[in-house]
């Protein structure tokens, strides 16, 4: 069955299979598509003239042309983006294309009706994202050299936060997730990353594994602290996590940490070329068994162990393949993923270690670099 050329009209900022495609920065939806093998963007005036100096599109085309070549044959009403798109087509003699699921729905259903044929891609519109370039792979890099400076000014303050009345103080005010998310943004901007949505959640907070934590901060509670930064100039993100805690750790904490910790050494270790996500899930799954963490759902939710392994990373922070009991995805050469086991269990607490590794024939290299030292006193 022959591949029917992708058409696209999304902004680039969100969109990661636009960025892929052309590799450049817009904040606005633009049309973009492949004719004739050629990588085609139909911009406006105001994004033009940038569009042709720092995309890596074949053909930059002005969106005004198209405009007055619509009107011109749709006099009887206004023309909108689908009847542009139509006369760009037919130009090319190009009657089909394969659209990502999140095409707009709306756009989509007018453009069959202008005769265009649209195959709804399943899975990715563009499957060789999965397996990174050296280029992609040290863009990555640099995401999380990004993220570990925001750690590094996580623990800064940590480790300068007093205790006093059982929660942690630094210069007279009680240290907030707030204000750590605030170091470690910054951090982040300094070096040329946007740091959105960041984690630092203390104490049962964490055991919600997206809450991004709010309020203060206290003394001897394990604090999740996870980034996944954007550079800004490439759109490539870093994604690590690392588990502090300020002040003197008990015993269940410190079991409940080395065994994260154990388990993903375990799930580094089996991640190859070859391998299924799922079995390595499961490696994990079977650790925290061995050592006596189970996972239990109620009507309350869940606690123990109960997201996936691992997600792809790039131009998403969440892409395929995946470390997941849920889907069977063999990992491929090439491929970068996140391995990141986690406990959880209000009352005690939450651990999470994230790092980013990139698969190989017999292994994987890792793309993320941060110590593993966790009790602050």
């Amino acid at each position: 069955m022959k591949t029917l050329p992708p058409l696209l009209y999304a902004d680039s900022e969100r969109s990661s299979d636009m960025l892929y495609f052309g590799g450049f920065h817009a904040p606005d939806p633009f049309v973009a598509c492949e004719l004739g093998g050629k990588k085609v963007a139909l911009l406006n005036a105001l994004e033009f003239g940038r569009g042709r100096k720092e995309s890596n599109f074949d053909l930059v085309l002005p969106l005004e042309t198209y405009q007055q070549k619509a009107r011109e044959k749709w006099t009887d009403r206004a023309p909108g983006i689908a009847e542009v798109i139509t006369v760009l087509a037919l130009e090319h003699g190009v009657k089909a294309f394969s659209i990502p699921e999140e095409f707009p729905a709306g756009l989509a259903v007018r453009l069959q009706r202008l005769g265009l044929e649209l195959a709804v891609c399943e899975g990715s519109l563009f499957p060789q994202r999965e397996f990174k370039t050296k280029a992609e792979a040290n863009a990555i890099r640099e995401g999380n050299r990004c993220a570990a400076l925001g750690f590094a000014a996580a623990e800064k303050l940590l480790r300068k936060s007093r205790v006093k009345d059982g929660y942690l103080v630094h210069k007279g005010e009680r240290v907030t997730s707030e204000k750590l998310k605030f170091q470690i943004e910054v951090a982040c901007l300094e070096a040329g990353g946007l740091s959105i949505d960041t984690i630092a959640a203390g104490g049962d907070q964490a055991c919600d594994p997206h809450c991004r934590g709010t309020g203060p901060l206290r003394a001897n509670e394990l604090i999740i602290v996870d980034i996944f930064p954007r550079i800004q100039k490439t759109g490539y993100h870093g994604d690590m996590t690392r588990t502090f805690l300020r002040g003197r750790a008990n015993d269940a904490q410190r079991s409940l940490v080395e065994a994260v910790r154990s388990a993903q050494l375990g799930a580094l270790k089996a991640v190859r070329d070859g391998v299924n996500g799922r079995d390595v899930h499961r490696g994990v799954v079977a650790e925290f068994e061995k050592r006596g963490y189970q996972t239990r759902r109620d009507a309350k939710g869940s606690v123990g162990f109960f997201h996936g392994t691992g997600h792809g990373l790039g131009l998403a922070v969440h892409e395929m393949p995946r470390l997941s009991g849920a889907i069977d995805c063999t990992l491929r050469k090439g491929a970068v993923v996140t391995v990141e086991p986690g406990l959880y269990y209000p009352g005690l607490g939450a651990c999470r270690i994230e790092d980013v590794v990139q698969v190989n024939a017999r292994g994987s290299s890792m793309l993320s670099d941060y110590h593993y030292e966790w009790e602050l006193r």
